[in-house]
């Protein structure tokens, strides 16, 4: 082998900016996804090109500017993701120097798929390991983002040898980096509920076969056995809906109310799905949710973050990329 391996990790995306154009450009792109919103583009774009995208922009990039770094330019997600690929970059090459290279694309935004996986190709990447950063395995993210990369692909004359690194929901590592956040966050006094709080899907697709739901559950069960949880103490619950059908449930903002109404007056949440925190953790949850959990009579919430560039869960992600290049590298 004479070539370079390359690593490519993969998020979600984000808006070049908070302003209206910036956030129609991208929410365009993301509403556009038919692994996101499975209606037929002659019913849907009408309504996503005209009443949506006229008036979603402003109060998305309004909820934005409450979590932009404005002092590095961006949204925490792409600032994160930098961060993690900078530290998964070092620690690589302090192992094989510069047979590898490691970089990161966005599926909706910048840097996009296409022009980073293009780039890699020229400067001589002959193997490539993709990795979308989703623990659990969803047609809405790791799919639509597998999708990203093969019509890239598709248009490339001489192809690298190809693996994508699966879900990682129940990887021991992954595991007990969340329960070490949980520890740490909440320094040893622990709180009456702790809440598992995913992103959201469609029932319809749950029903068509994609196994989120059931790898979500797993990833509950285990951090609750990880912490010595007893039954009832932790809860899973999925947030951020969109449109009128049916989405996975417990809906959170209405779980926590339900909890609060219940008696519980102590939570914490954390977001096991979001490798960085993001739009989903720092605003909705810190917020919405917060707010319903506080207005039905709970008094103490906590919100834990994301394993972000959290030493361990660096850790987690060089061992995972190491198991996945078995055989490419010494």
């Amino acid at each position: 082998m004479t070539g370079r391996t390359g690593i490519l990790i993969a998020n979600l995306g984000t808006p070049d900016g908070t302003d209206y154009w910036s956030m129609r450009r991208y929410l365009s792109e993301f509403l556009s996804d038919r692994r996101v919103v499975n209606m037929a583009p002659w019913k849907w774009q009408p309504l996503l090109q005209g009443v949506i995208l006229t008036t979603r922009p402003s109060r998305s990039g309004e909820n934005y500017r409450k979590i932009w770094d404005n002092e590095r330019g961006g949204s925490p997600l792409k600032l994160i993701t930098e961060d993690q690929t900078a530290a998964l970059r070092t620690r690589l090459q302090e192992r094989f120097g510069e047979a590898v290279q490691v970089e990161y694309a966005m599926r909706y935004g910048k840097p996009p798929i296409r022009e980073v996986l293009r780039a890699m190709l020229v400067a001589g990447c002959d193997r490539l390991l993709f990795f979308p950063l989703y623990p659990q395995y969803a047609g809405a993210t790791t799919a639509t983002a597998n999708d990203q990369l093969f019509r890239a692909l598709m248009d490339e004359m001489a192809q690298p040898a190809l693996r994508i690194v699966p879900a990682y929901y129940d990887h021991p590592l992954y595991i007990r980096a969340l329960a070490a956040s949980v520890e740490a966050a909440l320094g040893g006094a622990r709180p009456e509920v702790l809440v598992a709080s995913y992103h959201g899907t469609p029932e319809s697709h749950r029903a068509a076969g994609d196994p989120y739901y059931g790898q979500c559950l797993e990833t509950s069960r285990l951090l609750a056995e990880a912490l010595g949880m007893g039954e009832g103490a932790l809860v899973s619950a999925f947030q951020s809906r969109f449109g009128k059908e049916e989405w996975l449930k417990p809906y959170t903002v209405d779980e926590v109310a339900r909890l609060a109404r219940l008696g519980v007056r102590s939570i914490a949440v954390l977001a096991p799905g979001f490798a960085a925190d993001c739009l989903e953790t720092l605003e909705e949850i810190n917020g919405e949710i917060r707010e319903a959990f506080e207005e039905a009579g709970g008094e103490s919430f906590t919100y834990i973050p994301a394993l972000n560039d959290d030493p361990a869960h660096l850790e987690m992600l060089e061992s995972i990329v190491l198991e996945n290049l078995q055989g490419w590298l010494p």
